[in-house]
């Protein structure tokens, strides 16, 4: 009984200082976080990162997540890049690290690896407007004026009012010459935003 009661009091010993311990890290961490938001906030981006990297747990989804930012932020892209990635590979079904990882891809023209990383969000979540209209965009900036269609329509047929949707969707269909459904969109665009030049503009060549 006595040896029982023993291990019973060196289990709760350790289990009280693993929550101490987890207690005081979590305090430095937030800390860091903090310190990290107000030097972004006044230009110190070199210092952000310091105050990050002196708690820096490559385990921590939420430190690679902000390294990433701050080091895209001052053009450090190849950090940047392996920030994120490693924050991917921590949390794979998360959207916003994906959504991260492209901005130091684009910075260096990695857009195979750009597309990619748009594509695997919309496995995730196949009605992510913001990343079919990039992508959309992309594909249209390529000339295939057919893919940007597909994603443009999908982006139109859930937000059939959106002005930046519908004036996208209606330059492809002018450069697929589609000419009476570009016209149609133009005009529709111009519905929500009177005087958007670009669907003026549209319109103005079709006349």
């Amino acid at each position: 009984m006595e040896l029982l009661r023993k291990i019973i009091n060196a289990l709760l010993l350790v289990f009280v200082t693993s929550l101490s311990g987890y207690a005081q890290d979590f305090a430095l961490k937030k800390d860091a976080f903090q310190k990290s938001y107000i030097q972004e906030a006044t230009g110190e981006y070199l210092g952000a990162i310091k105050s990050l990297k002196d708690v820096y747990d490559e385990k921590s989804y939420e430190l690679n997540l902000r390294l990433g930012w701050l080091n895209y932020s001052i053009g450090n892209f190849t950090e940047s890049k392996a920030y994120y990635s490693r924050a991917v590979s921590l949390m794979p079904y998360a959207i916003e690290s994906r959504l991260g990882l492209v901005y130091p891809l684009a910075a260096v023209g990695s857009w195979s690896e750009v597309i990619g990383q748009y594509d695997k969000i919309l496995e995730i979540t196949p009605n992510n407007t913001l990343v079919m209209h990039r992508l959309g965009l992309i594909y249209y900036g390529r000339g295939d004026y057919e893919e940007a269609r597909k994603l443009f329509e999908k982006v139109v047929n859930l937000y059939p009012f959106d002005y930046d949707s519908l004036t996208m969707l209606a330059w492809t269909y002018f450069k697929l010459n589609n000419m009476r459904e570009a016209k149609v969109l133009f005009q529709k665009a111009l519905l929500n935003t009177p005087n958007g030049t670009s669907a003026i503009e549209g319109l103005d060549l079709l006349k």
